[in-house]
């Protein structure tokens, strides 16, 4: 059920909310945190409610999408209210600031929030440079960004390195969390051999590989060389060197990887690249600061750039055009 509130106030839309509940027989007492969407954008909003609410199945939660109007328009706020089918798990409530309202996304989210209950906020486009220090960010515990879709990936992921505060994440990371098991994984298995030096292969401009290069830098503490390519998208391979040979781990097509090292066979490894969905999930599992996250980032500025392909002008026959997609970034 969708019940659309134009120009309304935040007091309205909670006298629905608690109305509509009544109506229904539902109550907020099985909501586990809130989750608050900022989104700027507008373009795939819809993609983002999609992703928040099938999230809400394994998280029940209330959501809060603030998506910005026109700042020349008059003050108004437009609400939407989604429940039942529309709304997963979750009680989803929308609402377009428009004017001077656009810039006060905090005051509009607060009377909304469930009581005692954890906030989250999420950035699915492009997020502030510092999340803790934005307005909405302040409100939240944890602060969901993603640097694979901002306009400048890289450029992104310095500037979250530089700002970073316990509770920061960004889903450029979470995608990374197969790649890690699977050469932690490797690891594990003999010859249990030191490891000496470490070449990650991706796209150039895909924060996904350039965290997985400082992740390894940092734990490893070994030389770490971030080889760029146009070749492909997101991560094509990762090469750890030991005494014994070298252990690599392959993925050209961005769905199946092959893994091979000295004295085991050649296995293929189901690498797909993560949607929205399951990595807003994995997320959500989790409220308190990522230290391995906030590693990665320090491990940055210890990687030094090889030799790569050069930069191909088509992929797969198609010129790279416009703005990658975050489903591409991994």
């Amino acid at each position: 059920m969708i019940i659309d509130l134009p120009s309304t106030t935040t007091s309205q839309v909670n006298r629905k909310l608690v109305e509509l509940r009544e109506q229904g027989g539902a109550v907020a007492l099985g909501r586990v945190l809130t989750l608050v969407i900022v989104d700027d954008d507008g373009e795939h909003l819809e993609e983002h409610i999609d992703a928040a609410n099938e999230a809400s199945r394994e998280h029940p939660c209330r959501v809060i999408v603030i998506a910005r109007g026109s700042r020349t328009a008059a003050a108004r706020i437009d609400g939407q209210i989604r429940i039942g089918g529309d709304a997963g798990a979750s009680e989803v409530v929308v609402l377009r600031l428009y004017g001077p309202l656009a810039a006060q996304g905090q005051s509009a989210v607060v009377p909304l929030l469930l009581p005692d209950a954890p906030i989250v906020t999420w950035w699915p486009s492009a997020g502030p440079k510092s999340p803790a220090e934005d307005p909405i960010g302040q409100l939240a515990q944890r602060r969901i960004t993603d640097s694979a879709a901002e306009k400048n990936p890289i450029r992104a992921l310095a500037t979250r390195r530089k700002s970073y505060t316990p509770g920061d994440t960004d889903l450029a990371w979470t995608r990374l969390t197969n790649w890690r098991a699977q050469l932690v994984a490797a690891l594990d298995l003999p010859p249990y051999e030191a490891v000496t030096g470490a070449t990650v292969t991706g796209e150039a401009d895909s924060p996904s590989t350039e965290l997985l290069a400082g992740w390894l830098a940092e734990y490893l503490k070994i030389p770490v060389k971030r080889v760029k390519t146009a070749s492909a998208q997101g991560i094509v391979s990762v090469s750890l060197e030991r005494r014994s040979g070298v252990i690599e781990l392959h993925r050209p097509d961005g769905k199946v990887g092959t893994l091979t090292q000295p004295g085991q066979p050649t296995r293929r490894i189901a690498l797909h690249r993560r949607n929205t969905k399951d990595c807003l999930i994995e997320e959500l599992r989790r409220l308190d600061p990522d230290e391995v996250y906030e590693a990665a980032l320090h491990g940055l500025d210890k990687l030094s750039a090889g030799a790569g392909k050069p930069a191909a002008a088509k992929t797969n026959g198609k010129a790279k055009n416009g703005k990658k997609t975050a489903k591409a970034a991994s």
